[in-house]
């Protein structure tokens, strides 16, 4: 599919979509809780889809709502199949794969796409630690696991990604880890350990004491009664595709973004931060943020912790008078692409330069941004990045594979097109 996006000033209001970070989360949590889970804003992406397809292999079972999505379970996992599909979630494969390691009977875990490139030789190193056989392709997927898992004082390295550690977290609680702790070094991305925390708390699963981000102590008291009842769960909105809609408006428009909850601990809620330095005209209320162009200047904005920003970054940047730095390229190698260079070639054909200094970024912005044809290289942030910078473009820029944002916000061109954006899809 192709996306035609015209130079637009946007305008009106718009909420943001459901946050696949803690969607993901909330289904692995409702899984392993056990008894009635009511999911209230839940999300529609390609990813959250593959994480509710995957709980039903690993024994819930999903009543899909207009509204609501429904997550009935025995606690636990009980898996009714040999096979668990991520589809092209990072996170899915990241997370699930530790918590099916529960099951005693052998799951090979499969993907698709840019998932099967990923490298997931934690696993290897770590869940036969664990007392769980794993056997990978060399360090990719497919994975095939034997648990049941038992949880032991371990040490891991959280340097690639904040994602396993959330899955051993989810593993370790349900199988009732006492007097055991998880040391990790070199984490990354600790925001997304709290939302980890947060969400396992909320749902009444056994949470560690968290000892700076270095230690993980399960204590010696077992784990708590929860009760079975129904249990209602709102999915927060996505601080990662609400900062396209945010960048949108800093750039061409006068809008309001709703559903944005600025108490988040969502990493990419730092989004304001780099607005802010770049003097956007900004208000944030507590139910609603509303944003509109203005003069911009360069920034300076370290993303090692949020590494999902650097495409809506680089969108700003675009606009803004000078070179911004963004720190933390490092992070950005292993995601549906090899987001530093395709950042870099794509934004070169819309006529933006981009430079790297180490793990730096450097965008030189304030020039006209060029009419172009780029491509998302399947990468849904890349689509929309290119969206937003085509929004005060000296012509039309077409998108190329624009259907790739479905991984993580499928309402997002129709969400353009509310906001008055001159928007058109060519489904050839």
């Amino acid at each position: 599919m192709q996306a035609i996006v015209q130079p637009s000033r946007l305008t009106g209001t718009i909420t943001a979509p459901a946050s696949k970070s803690a969607m993901q989360r909330a289904c692995a949590a409702g899984l392993l809780k056990g008894g009635k889970t009511i999911l209230h804003n839940p999300g529609v992406s390609d990813d959250d889809k593959a994480a509710l397809d995957i709980i039903q292999q690993l024994g819930a079972v999903v009543e899909q709502g207009s509204e609501t999505i429904v997550i009935s379970s025995g606690g636990g996992v009980h898996s009714v199949s040999n096979e668990i599909n991520c589809g092209e979630s990072g996170l899915s494969v990241r997370m699930f794969t530790s918590i099916a390691s529960l099951s005693d009977q052998s799951i090979t875990v499969t993907g698709r796409g840019s998932l099967v490139k990923r490298p997931l030789d934690f696993f290897s190193e770590v869940l036969p630690q664990l007392s769980v056989q794993c056997k990978s392709n060399n360090g990719l997927l497919p994975l095939k696991i034997t648990g049941p898992l038992k949880p032991v004082d371990i040490e891991v390295d959280g340097s690639l990604s904040s994602q396993f550690l959330t899955g051993l977290l989810f593993a370790f609680s349900a199988a009732d880890a006492s007097d055991v702790t998880i040391t990790v070094n070199n984490l990354n991305s600790k925001p997304y350990i709290d939302l980890t925390l947060k969400l396992m708390a909320d749902f009444g699963l056994k949470t560690p004491d968290n000892k700076n981000y270095r230690e993980f102590y399960f204590p010696k008291k077992s784990i708590a009664e929860f009760n079975h009842s129904s249990f209602n769960y709102t999915v927060e909105a996505d601080w990662s595709g609400g900062a396209f809609l945010l960048v949108a408006g800093a750039i061409s428009g006068n809008i309001v973004v709703k559903g944005l909850d600025i108490f988040s601990t969502q990493a990419d809620k730092a989004i304001l931060q780099a607005l802010i330095q770049s003097e956007t005209n900004l208000s944030v209320k507590e139910d609603q943020i509303e944003i509109s162009e203005s003069s911009l200047k360069a920034f300076h904005f370290n993303a090692t912790d949020c590494p999902d920003l650097f495409p809506p970054l680089v969108a700003l940047a675009s606009y803004c008078h000078g070179t911004s730095v963004i720190e933390g390229v490092h992070r950005l190698t292993h995601k549906e692409s090899n987001r530093a260079l395709t950042l870099q070639e794509e934004f070169a054909k819309m006529g933006i330069e981009i430079s790297f200094q180490d793990d730096l970024m450097l965008v030189k912005g304030g020039t006209q941004v060029q009419s172009a044809r780029v491509s998302s290289r399947h990468d849904h942030r890349i689509a929309m990045a290119c969206a937003v910078a085509a929004l005060k473009a000296n012509g039309q820029v077409t998108i190329d594979d624009a259907e790739a944002v479905n991984k993580s916000y499928p309402q997002f061109w129709e969400h353009l097109q509310k906001l008055n954006a001159g928007v058109s899809l060519n489904h050839n």
